[in-house]
Order: structure tokens, then sequence, then C-alpha cells
């Protein structure tokens, strides 16, 4: 997950917040340029974006500039919740808007809420293997799909492992072939590009 915060001690709290909560943190990136150019080249599972932030564009201008090119999940953190703020953020789609302050609970469940429904969309695309076939590099085996949907079902590697009876070692061969047919170096890349082909971003 990447943290856009322009406030340090916030920033702080809020990843050591999603570490203790198990998630892992891409970085934190305190101006509105930086934040742009890192989701240029990087596609983080979600982004917990404040804002009011430093630099040229506010937070909801950097979510607008990201989405004509990218499908990644924002969520909005803000001490603003007057109307102008929230229907300037509504029409960029957020998977979330949370107001400051707030709690463990409040980070977590719109954490899960924001990841549940970015999987669900994925689902309704009805990600085929001849879909998917279109954009690799080398036709996927069927096993490799079947690890596939569970990655896009948000599952983690070791739920995997449980779900179609193979050991670790068996799996991390599987997603590296994976991963080298798309030519991605993380799952977040393999669910945008699944995301671009499919929807047509």
């Amino acid at each position: 997950m990447l943290i856009i915060e322009d406030e340090a001690i916030v920033a702080q709290d809020i990843e050591s917040t999603l570490l203790d909560l198990g998630y892992s943190v891409a970085g934190i990136i305190h101006r509105s340029d930086k934040a742009i150019d890192y989701l240029s080249f990087h596609n983080p599972d979600l982004v917990l974006c404040d804002i009011s932030i430093k630099g040229e564009k506010d937070g909801i201008e950097v979510a607008q500039i990201v989405r004509q090119k990218k499908n990644i999940p924002f969520i909005f953190l803000t001490s603003f919740a007057d109307r102008d703020t929230l229907s300037r953020a509504k029409k960029v789609l957020p998977y979330g808007y949370i107001v400051k302050p707030f709690d463990e609970k409040d980070l977590l469940s719109a954490i899960e809420v924001a990841l549940f429904k970015f999987n669900q969309e994925l689902e309704a695309l009805k990600i085929t293997q001849e879909k998917v076939n279109s954009i690799t590099s080398h036709d996927l085996t069927e096993k490799e799909y079947e690890i596939l949907m569970h990655m896009v079902q948000g599952d983690s590697y070791e739920s995997i492992c449980k779900y179609i009876e193979v050991s670790n070692n068996t799996l991390k061969y599987h997603l590296k072939n994976i991963f080298q047919k798309f030519d991605a170096k993380s799952k977040s890349e393999i669910l945008q590009q699944i995301l671009v082909k499919l929807r047509g971003i």
C-alpha cells in the first residue's frame, strides 16, 4: 500500500497501524508531483491519500490523473467533510472516504471494504483463460490459471497452497512462471494488466 500524506507524524502513525494490521507499506509520499511520478511506474494494491497535500495539485487531482491511465483503488483521508470536497471526491470514484481523526478500526474496515470491492470488480470482468492468454507472452497452464484466479480473488499465498493442495515451493515455481509470462514483478502489476486489457482503459 502507498501512503500519500504531507504531515510526517500522521503518515508514520498510519504506516505503523498498517504494519500492525499485517499490511505491507510501499512507501510514504508527501507531495502531489512525487505521488504522480511514483504511480506512473508502480501499481500498489491500494493508495491511502490525504486530500490536502503539498504541491500544485491536491489528492483528488492526483487520483483523477492516475485513474485516467490506471485503475488503482484510492481511499481518501481528509479533515474536510464539506459538500464541495465530497462532490469533487465522488467524481473520481474513490473506494473509501475517511474523515480525520480516525482510529485503527476505521482504517481497517475501510481497507477491507475497498479491497473486497476491487476484487469483486475484477471477478465481474469474467476473466477467462482465453482472455488471460491474449495478454501473456506464453499461454498459462491450467494450474497457473487456477492460481491466478485465486490471486485475483485476493487469497493469500498460504491459502492458495491449501486450496490447490501444493507445497509452498511448488507454488513459488508456478508464480515464477506466471510473473515471467506477464512480464511483471508483482501481483498488482498483473492485475493492472488484466484491468487495462479487459476494460480498455
